[in-house]
């Protein structure tokens, strides 16, 4: 398998992994690295693009979902806003954020913003235990 061939499966592993669908990534983007140490800066940036896309999807999911009643929880989510989105990384809980975010309508970029700090940072930790 050539390396450009290994990130286009990164990203489509990254995207699929952050929407609501079941999935890891973190595997994609150790055996890429395993495999292709020298694409060490290309690959940590395909895999955050494809999750924080992923992310931003369900994000939209939660924009176009009809704001009826109010959730205990979605109201911590109001309180601290775009920056708990740092957290969208986190198995089980970061969908829900994302999906909530959307639901609460913040605000887009800062929400992006957020959502790629934290799965880049997820990466960087991969990334430093694979080289």
């Amino acid at each position: 398998m050539s390396d450009t061939y290994s990130l286009y499966i990164l990203f489509l592993s990254c995207f699929l992994a952050a929407t609501l669908l079941p999935g890891g990534s973190e595997a994609a983007l150790f055996a890429v690295l395993l495999n292709y140490p020298e694409s060490l800066w290309i690959a940590l940036t395909v895999a955050t693009m494809g999750n924080t896309l992923g992310g931003l999807v369900t994000f939209s999911m939660g924009w176009i979902l009809p704001q009826t009643q109010q959730l205990k929880h979605v109201d911590k989510l109001r309180k601290y806003g775009a920056p708990v989105l740092v957290l969208a990384w986190v198995p089980l809980i970061g969908d829900a954020l994302c999906l909530a975010a959307g639901w609460l309508r913040l605000n887009f970029w800062l929400s992006a913003l957020f959502m790629g700090l934290g799965k880049s940072a997820r990466y960087a930790v991969i990334a430093i235990a694979v080289i």
